[in-house]
């Protein structure tokens, strides 16, 4: 059961929308401390609006979002591993200054950090096996090793909820498993929010699930039935559990 002690976000009614389209529609939703969220929904359904909404990314046309997290502003403790189509592999910036960079505030500059964040960024990097492409520049990484990067990046700072949107993208084979493994352990020290396609995957992971689609519903488990995700207007894969977990086909129409 949700307290008001461990809740960090609450949104209240919120709606948002990219000019005259909603796009999310009297949303109602909080993340609790350690919770593991898995984000699903079909596509345009709100499921990256609802992220930007949560960074700050994006204002509400109505309702409220709080935050119970300590920071403010552009200093709030979230992490944030965004969808790779939107990195700039060309931006001349090394693995070193993308990991410091999760520590990075307001008007502060790279060689400015601590003897004790720099240790805190090698320490992260040699948990995620990029320590020796510290001077590699992102242009010269595999998909699987920029992920790596950036999710040093987005947990040096231990933030208190860590956001993914589609971590699936660019990852390679070697480190999917790795990485919800790593999100396993991760999650005994701060919330976690993930968007994802992938729901076989995810759901060994998660605690509950988001089901985005205009609306919000919230699902305080992770396991939930094709008639629930058809009464939460949600038309998605189906997912089910076992030792190998797996996706069924749901039907449903398009009007």
């Amino acid at each position: 059961m949700k307290t008001k002690d461990n809740i960090l976000i609450e949104l209240k009614n919120v709606n948002a929308a990219y000019n005259s389209d909603i796009v999310l529609n009297s949303v109602d939703f909080s993340i609790e401390k350690n919770d593991f969220i898995g984000v699903i929904g079909p596509n345009g359904g709100g499921k990256t609006t609802l992220v930007k909404i949560i960074l700050g990314l994006l204002k509400p046309i109505s309702g409220s979002v709080e935050y119970h997290l300590e920071g403010h502003g552009e200093n709030l403790p979230i992490g944030y591993l965004p969808q790779f189509n939107n990195i700039d592999k060309k931006f001349p910036i090394n693995v070193q200054d993308v990991v410091l960079s999760g520590m990075m505030k307001k008007n502060r500059l790279i060689n400015r950090f601590s003897k004790m964040e720099r240790s805190m960024a090698e320490e992260i990097m040699n948990e995620m096996g990029v320590a020796d492409l510290r001077n590699n520049s992102i242009g010269e990484l595999s998909g699987g090793q920029m992920q790596r990067v950036f999710l040093c990046r987005a947990v040096v700072s231990s933030p208190g909820l860590l956001i993914l949107d589609e971590p699936n993208t660019f990852v390679d084979n070697a480190f999917e498993s790795e990485l919800y493994e790593k999100l396993k352990e991760l999650n005994r020290s701060m919330a976690i929010l993930i968007v994802s396609h992938d729901v076989g995957m995810i759901s060994t992971y998660i605690k509950t699930i988001a089901c985005v689609n205009r609306e919000l519903h919230y699902h305080k488990s992770n396991v939930i039935s094709q008639e629930q995700l058809n009464e939460y207007n949600c038309p998605i894969q189906l997912i089910t559990h076992g030792d190998v977990p797996h996706t069924v086909l749901g039907e449903h129409h398009h009007h």
